[in-house]
């Protein structure tokens, strides 16, 4: 584009699913309750952990905080989709658009630092179950925590950062239903050439770096498990990790179809549907997954709603 088409950009334009103009109510209907059934799934998983002392431990200290990550990354985007569905607009402002994405960036790297730490907790207490409580202590795991919190909001805050020196063409729609990085930096005029270095190198590095971890992780607990001489036993630890194995089955599937839909020609469509399943379906399995596998979240779950209707 010539300098010359270059403007200021107040607002964009999210097109969504709007070319499937007679299936809105239906979308959002469907999004809705997608939306519901994810924040109080979470949220009580969130409340079962934080009410029950017997849930006090790295495992579920960990489950609850990607819980709270889980609402915070789905809350990022589908309630804005949800508006534009239901008032028939597109618009979303440039401060809100730029906002979207750091809050989008920073939960999406912060449950691929979580589900690292969440597998590290299950190699230690797996190979090293004697070292358990010593390894994975309260310092620790908080430590786990807050580092995994400053990366996601360095890397965000540096790719927000780096979208506001961009000038834009007279297009400003976007081809998604929230503001996706790579599609906001095709309608740029200028030069995005340290944006896409940044995009994929950076984000390459902690999409690798946490699977990398993870796969280690699994690696060394699936040989510590043939090794237990009893049936029941494998058995028992296989149950264990299965939970966590689901969760990061499904994320980062979903998370890679996103990522090789994104480079696909005429990708917009299927990088929406792929989208759909990272940033909302991933989120509202998650607390089926650890509560229908897990006896102990079933338990405190059961005692919260006996307490809480006991109290009304």
């Amino acid at each position: 584009m010539e300098p010359g088409n270059e403007t200021s950009v107040s607002e964009f334009f999210l097109l969504g699913f709007s070319r499937d103009l007679e299936h809105q109510q239906v979308l959002f209907g469907l999004f809705l309750s997608m939306f519901v059934v994810t924040v109080l799934g979470n949220v009580l998983i969130i409340l079962a952990v934080g009410s029950d002392s017997h849930l006090h431990t790295p495992m579920y200290f960990f489950i609850s905080h990607l819980s709270l990550v889980d609402v915070c990354f789905t809350s990022t985007t589908v309630p804005k989709m949800l508006v534009n569905i239901h008032t028939q607009s597109k618009v979303i402002t440039y401060a809100g658009c730029i906002t979207q994405m750091f809050f989008f960036m920073v939960f999406g790297v912060m449950d691929t630092f979580l589900l690292m730490a969440m597998a590290y907790d299950q190699f230690v207490a797996i190979c090293h179950p004697l070292h358990y409580p010593v390894i994975m202590n309260a310092r620790l795991c908080g430590l786990l925590v807050l580092v995994s919190w400053f990366l996601s909001v360095s890397y965000s805050l540096i790719q927000s950062l780096s979208m506001l020196r961009l000038s834009f063409c007279s297009n400003w729609e976007i081809q998604h239903f929230y503001c996706e990085l790579v599609e906001a930096l095709k309608l740029a005029c200028s030069d995005t050439l340290i944006n896409f270095i940044l995009l994929y190198v950076v984000t390459d590095l902690l999409g690798f770096v946490p699977f990398s971890g993870i796969l280690f992780s699994y690696t060394r607990i699936v040989s510590s498990i043939l090794k237990i001489p009893s049936t029941d036993g494998r058995y028992k630890a296989f149950s264990t990790c299965g939970s966590h194995l689901s969760v990061v089955s499904l994320f980062y599937g979903t998370g890679l179809g996103v990522y090789l839909s994104s480079d696909a020609p005429s990708s917009s469509w299927k990088g929406m549907v792929a989208s759909v399943m990272y940033t909302m379906v991933t989120p509202m399995l998650n607390p089926f997954i650890y509560s229908l596998r897990n006896r102990d979240i079933k338990k405190a779950l059961q005692r919260f709603l006996e307490r809480t209707l006991c109290v009304q």
